[in-house]
């Protein structure tokens, strides 16, 4: 049986948002559409705003098409269960009753919830990770959190699981968060730019631009590079020495580096790993960057069978 889902994502400066088709083992997209985040007038949205920009989206999908359910996805912290926006630096709200705010302005049934998480969920029931019982999916971007899928389902404790990125391995670099030591200050896609222009002095395009001068022999762009592979492996080490995941599905800009990324990681991996540790397979993310809307547009649809 196929349902339809307008699955919204909500990031800090984009909506993508989507007509969903979701039937056992797939989904298709039938229209999609984007459009800039709002902006309160002193610089972070307020939660109404979004909110009124997700109510405005969600009319424009529905005006040509039937819809069974809506889901919407946000970043931050985000605890699913209470239904809560607990805190998102970049949209400005802290304790917000997303959910109860949301679903009253809609006549359809409404899941809420977190868009790393969601785009895990994407990944591990139609991308990358299909087949994988128990796997760990990681964009790298800007910052770094991770999705933790447990017997195919999203594992969330209230929102606070899979901050790997403020995992401390001991670098001593400083952080934005206040901590010093994470792996998100040496290897999220934009601590690779800046790191590498504090070592040459020359402002460079994103992280994309070092793995460009790695494969042409920069060796400022190597250092950088080995330094943030290692911070990951670091990271990863202990996620897996302790929840054992068949897999590792790698998102995000920095995974835009393919082998360059991989390769190095996968055997950074393996000689830290303990002989008895299980050696998850290494792949990268399939969904690109609509497996946000994908997630939400699962969400919905399973809310639909409960």
């Amino acid at each position: 049986m196929t349902s339809h889902a307008i699955a919204v994502d909500v990031g800090g400066t984009e909506m993508k948002a989507a007509l969903v088709a979701v039937e056992p083992g797939a989904a298709r997209t039938l229209r999609q559409t984007r459009r800039r985040t709002p902006r309160g007038a002193d610089g972070p949205s307020t939660a109404e705003s979004v909110i009124d920009a997700v109510a405005e989206i969600v009319a424009e999908l529905r005006a040509d098409a039937d819809a069974d359910a809506i889901g919407v996805v946000v970043p931050g912290i985000v605890d699913e269960q209470r239904g809560m926006g607990v805190y998102s630096a970049n949209l400005g709200w802290r304790e917000e009753p997303l959910r109860d705010k949301l679903a009253a302005r809609f006549d359809l049934p409404l899941a809420f919830g977190h868009d790393v998480r969601a785009g895990g969920l994407a990944e591990a029931r139609l991308g990358a990770a299909r087949g994988m019982r128990d796997v760990i999916v990681m964009p790298i971007g800007t910052g770094i959190a991770a999705a933790l899928v447990f017997n195919g389902q999203i594992y969330s404790a209230g929102g606070h699981a899979g901050e790997i990125g403020h995992v401390d391995i001991g670098h001593g670099e400083p952080c934005p968060c206040g901590g010093t030591g994470c792996v998100e200050a040496v290897a999220s896609s934009a601590a690779v730019a800046r790191r590498y222009t504090a070592r040459v002095g020359t402002p460079v395009d994103g992280a994309a631009a070092v793995a460009d001068a790695v494969r042409a022999g920069d060796p400022h762009a190597a250092a950088v590079w080995q330094e943030a592979v290692d911070a990951l492996a670091r990271g990863l080490v202990t996620l897996t020495a302790v929840l054992a995941p068949e897999g590792i599905v790698l998102g995000g800009g920095l995974a835009m580096a393919g082998r360059l990324l991989t390769d190095p990681l996968a055997a950074r991996l393996d000689e830290m790993l303990l002989p008895f540790h299980r050696r998850p397979r290494l792949e990268l993310a399939e969904l690109g960057d609509t497996a946000g809307c994908l997630g939400a547009a699962l969400l919905a649809t399973e809310g639909l069978q409960r």
